[in-house]
């Protein structure tokens, strides 16, 4: 067995170890929260940030962060993003940023007129303030990933190396939803989202999560599984993966999940020779009898519920009304301020308080495009078409990520089902920005050690 396959191994089982010492010793997870961010800052310090640092750090954060809001590690909802965040600026001052993305700088400037929307409101109590940071965090961490990630040279294996980072807390995050639930076939009684098997936490987040770790799985097992046991490991962490997402009942990191591999596998087609398009055309074959078999599997466990839930019916088998649980009305809603208040919208953090007049209900949005359109009017719309647009004019000019697609797919779908609640869909949409270089392994250490 090779270093980098032992070390690999190691790894996920320490990270099986945490999760079973959180569990058994709850405290332990703020514990876990505080040491990440401590070592973090050092190793980035250390090391003044030449290889990226702030990369890595980042992308471990982001794999935990579910695990520990779960668990109760968090010091408060934002405590990820704010690390995320300042991680980034530490990395400007570190090691700097390309002056070519000033138009994220201009994304940062159109979320301001939202915000002073707010603070002039007649009765800025506590409650609406903390509504601003709750709305307002993950569009400025994902501004900053954008800023320190566009034109930024990195190396294909140093990419690599991030989507492990990422991965190793879902293991955790998996371990854990095993000792909290043991047994799915005894907590699922309808199809509507399960908090049992989500860890006691929200389903939508933790499928999320599980969906973003099913894509680096199956990244690992395709890409750099060169050993039978790296086969077994990454291929029993991909399959494991898709269960625990699936019983969540939660549809949009399933969903999410299984595009981001159906896109890396169309890169990895379009930058193949012809030897490369036929072992993808296996890999695609055996992809599918194992998502085949995965679905039929969590299928009997769940009695056949799964089935119902993904055909939208209820228990009885009655299709349901509303497709989005409940999001159309939000979405409905939202639509509805931003035409009654199309230039600077309602101010951040004020549509929640808007939908309760409207509706009775006070209900958080799910999806941060019509949230930015009703909170943020005009200049909300500027914001979006900005992230829409820059990442594939950037792309058309250097198409060697072959993530490209998927890191942006995963933002896209994840901000129409979670928002930005967590700094995944933030941090993962600034990878788009990267600037890869592939060279042959030799060369790529020698690039590593020089840099």
């Amino acid at each position: 067995m090779q270093k980098s396959d032992r070390n690999y191994i190691l790894l996920c089982l320490l990270h099986v170890g945490i999760a079973m010492a959180v569990y058994v010793v709850p405290l332990l997870s703020k514990l876990y929260a505080l040491l990440i961010a401590v070592f973090g800052f050092y190793y980035i310090m250390r090391h003044q940030n030449k290889k990226n640092e702030v990369l890595y750090v980042s992308a471990y954060l982001v794999g935990a962060e579910v695990f520990l809001r779960m668990t109760g590690g968090n010091f408060n909802n934002e405590y990820v993003k704010t690390l995320v965040a300042c991680f980034m600026v530490l990395g400007f001052v570190l090691s700097g940023f390309s002056r070519k993305g000033f138009v994220y700088w201009v994304f940062l400037l159109l979320l301001l007129p939202g915000i002073l929307v707010t603070m002039t409101h007649d009765n800025l109590n506590l409650e609406i303030r903390k509504a601003i940071v709750f709305n307002i965090s993950g569009p400025v961490c994902l501004g900053l990933c954008a800023i320190y990630c566009y034109h930024r040279r990195l190396l294909y294996t140093q990419l690599q190396n991030i989507l492990v980072l990422m991965g190793l807390p879902v293991v955790t995050t998996l371990t854990y939803l095993v000792l909290y639930n043991p047994s799915v076939q005894d907590v699922i009684t309808g199809t509507q989202s399960n908090f049992e098997t989500s860890g006691g936490f929200g389903p939508n987040q933790v499928s999320t999560i599980l969906g973003l770790g099913l894509f680096v799985f199956f990244c690992q097992l395709v890409l750099l599984s060169k050993s039978k046991i790296m086969v077994a490991v990454n291929g029993f962490l991909f399959v494991f993966s898709g269960y625990r997402a699936l019983v969540t009942f939660s549809r949009g990191g399933v969903i999410t999940g299984f595009a981001m591999i159906v896109l890396v596998l169309l890169s990895l087609y379009l930058l193949s020779n012809y030897s490369g398009k036929q072992k993808l055309k296996w890999i695609v074959a055996l992809t599918t009898f194992m998502v085949g078999a995965v679905w039929v599997f969590s299928t009997l466990q769940t009695h056949g519920l799964l089935e119902k839930r993904y055909a939208n019916q209820d228990a009885a088998g009655r299709t349901k009304e509303d497709r989005l649980g409940g999001r159309e009305q939000v979405m409905s809603n939202e639509f509805k301020l931003f035409s009654e208040n199309p230039i600077l919208g309602v101010g951040v953090g004020i549509g929640k308080s808007y939908r309760a007049q409207m509706t009775g209900q006070e209900v958080a949005s799910h999806n941060e495009i019509t949230r930015l359109l009703s909170e943020q009017g005009m200049f909300g719309l500027c914001a979006l078409l900005l992230l829409l647009l820059v990442p594939f004019s950037f792309y058309m000019g250097h198409n060697q990520n072959p993530y490209f697609l998927s890191f942006f797919i995963f933002w896209l779908l994840t901000i129409n089902h979670a928002a930005m609640r967590t700094a995944a869909p933030a941090f993962v949409y600034g990878l788009c920005l990267l600037k890869v270089i592939w060279l042959p392994p030799n060369d790529a250490q020698k690039e590593t050690r020089k840099s």
